[in-house]
């Protein structure tokens, strides 16, 4: 049998480093974080915020973090979830959806940090690239965009947060060549088109051909639009009262959860030496009594 070299020996293993878990786990890009969280020397310890935006099924995570040695600390957060209390109760992932969190966000971040007078945003939104101007008094609040590991395609919903941050009065560094709308061949943003999606515009389009052409697909695709009488007239003004009414208060609301019940115990609980000790009284005391010896008179002798 013809001698087979083995590739990867002790030595191999020995010297072999295991990368970070959320590395294996396809988490993180530690090469792209690295450029984010590491902070000139020149600044003294100041935080250097990112602005986080990340996307599950059901939800649009939004918040504004800086790394220290411990861990990340978040500064503010936003979440879709918290729409329907301005009013949205539908649609809380789709582009309209996530400028509203990316809004909500940044009027709670100024708000917090008693800039919201100062920086009021791009009260109106237009469709246009807007970039906030700096105060006499302070500089506006910045921090640098987070995608993650999400794929940055033109017109993705990451850019819709970064759009209703900016509007909000954020200074994050931006280009606008990702915002919905732009064009590659002309090479420039059309605002129209910005401002239909921002408006849910593509949203009461599609509406609009399902109810001609797929009546069925129709009731079932936006069943809760319809039992919420939302029309593709009214879903512009509908967002319009959103972005209102986070402007209005983007304050975070605690939880009205009730505390969680407490679970029966199935196992029994491990006692203490001290209560095996009483425990084992109190059952040799049992024996006794029903045996007829007198406890007392035990102690006694």
């Amino acid at each position: 049998m013809p001698y087979v070299k083995a590739q990867k020996s002790k030595a191999y293993f020995k010297r072999y480093q295991v990368k970070f878990k959320r590395r294996r786990e396809g988490k993180t890009d530690y090469r792209a974080r690295n450029r984010l969280i590491n902070q000139d020397k020149n600044k003294y310890n100041t935080p250097k915020y990112r602005f986080v935006a990340r996307f599950t099924n059901k939800d649009i995570v939004a918040q504004i973090i800086h790394a220290s040695i411990s861990g990340d600390i978040v500064l503010a957060a936003a979440y879709a979830h918290e729409l329907p209390r301005y009013g949205l109760d539908v649609g809380l992932t789709n582009y309209a959806a996530a400028y509203c969190v990316g809004l909500l966000l940044a009027r709670r971040t100024l708000k917090q940090l008693e800039m919201d007078a100062e920086y009021e945003g791009n009260v109106e939104a237009t469709g246009e690239d807007f970039t906030v101007e700096p105060a006499e008094t302070r500089r506006p609040f910045r921090a640098l965009l987070d995608v993650g590991l999400i794929r940055t395609t033109t017109g993705n919903r990451v850019f819709g947060v970064l759009k209703g941050a900016l509007d909000g009065g954020i200074d994050i560094p931006h280009g606008d060549k990702r915002f919905a709308g732009f064009n590659k061949d002309s090479k420039q943003l059309d605002p129209e088109v910005h401002r239909k999606y921002i408006y849910g515009g593509h949203v009461a389009a599609y509406m609009r051909t399902l109810m001609e052409d797929e009546p069925e697909k129709y009731q079932s695709h936006f069943s809760e639009y319809i039992k919420r009488s939302i029309e593709p007239d009214t879903i512009e003004g509908m967002y319009k009262k959103v972005h209102t009414a986070i402007r209005a208060s983007p304050e975070a609301k605690k939880s009205e959860k009730a505390p969680p019940k407490e679970h029966k115990r199935y196992n029994l609980k491990k006692l203490s030496y001290e209560e095996r000790k009483a425990k084992l009284i109190d059952r040799l005391k049992a024996l006794n009594s029903a045996a007829g010896v007198d406890n007392d008179s035990d102690e006694d002798d």
